[in-house]
């Protein structure tokens, strides 16, 4: 069984810190109430250890006062706010540890969820990242929040670049810089604004994209509830080259490097 510290050095603080009171209060004369620092002990006892070690503290807490309270007994006009006091504690300490005992069961809580959810994040991008279509999610002020692994090597996206959450006409004008658009330059001023038009209305009619080195793509906009949107390009050079000139099939396939995207990349990283 693993020893949990965190559970017992709040009550074990509590208890050194009572027997110090009340040694003191035997001893000195005029010792000083210990009660605002008890309350203090059971706030860091449950905040660290959790409701049950902040109960613990308070229970520890409350009998300690009560030790003191018999003590003072004998002395004359003191019972009264010896228990006025002692009932203000209980109440205190009880109420200090509920709180703080429960705030971090919360913060627990929600660290755990938020662990859980970057691992499936981490797990899914991860499996988007084998796709051959490439994928783009862009929040509801059009940044890229994720770029997969094929939409990078289409456009020849460096991944310091796709982690700095780009805009989405960034990467259209990344696109033109790196000549990745099979079009002509008078014409990419007006691809852009329709393209942006159409992205921002959310609009799904899919477009189809020549891309220099001879892959086309099917380019299709998808809304998010959150107001985003979902970017997809699908390869589909196949389907639309089977009506090429077999004359020219090797030549096609001496563009696209066979389908390998693996080769591109080294291409890519070789310029």
């Amino acid at each position: 069984m693993q020893f949990d510290w965190r559970a017992f050095s709040g009550p074990v603080l509590t208890a050194a810190t009572a027997l110090i009171a009340i040694f003191a209060d035997r001893v000195l004369i005029g010792a000083p109430d210990p009660a605002p620092l008890l309350i203090c002990i059971i706030a860091f006892a449950g905040s660290l250890g959790g409701l049950a070690s902040g109960m613990i503290s308070a229970a520890i807490a409350v009998a300690a006062s009560a030790l003191l309270f018999l003590h003072h007994r004998n002395l004359p006009g003191t019972d009264a706010a010896d228990l006025a006091r002692l009932s203000m504690l209980a109440l205190t300490a009880v109420a200090t540890a509920a709180i703080t005992g429960l705030l971090r069961k919360r913060l627990v809580d929600a660290l755990a969820w938020e662990r859980t959810h970057h691992t499936t994040a981490e797990r899914l991008a991860a499996a988007l990242d084998q796709f051959e279509i490439g994928i783009v999610l862009l929040d509801a002020d059009t940044r890229a929040e994720f770029i997969n692994r094929a939409f990078r090597d289409y456009f020849a996206l460096s991944d310091a670049k796709a982690a700095s959450k780009p805009p989405f006409i960034a990467l259209l004008y990344h696109g033109r810089d790196t000549g990745a658009w099979e079009m002509p330059e008078e014409e990419f001023a007006e691809f852009i604004a329709q393209r942006t038009k159409m992205m921002r209305a959310g609009d799904q009619t899919p477009i189809i994209i020549n891309l220099r080195d001879g892959q086309v793509l099917r380019f299709s906009c998808t809304a998010l509830p959150d107001g985003g949107r979902m970017l997809s390009y699908t390869p589909v050079t196949d389907l639309v080259r089977h009506t090429d000139d077999p004359a020219t099939a090797d030549y096609y396939q001496s563009l696209r490097g066979g389908g390998n995207r693996g080769l591109i990349r080294y291409l890519r990283a070789a310029e």
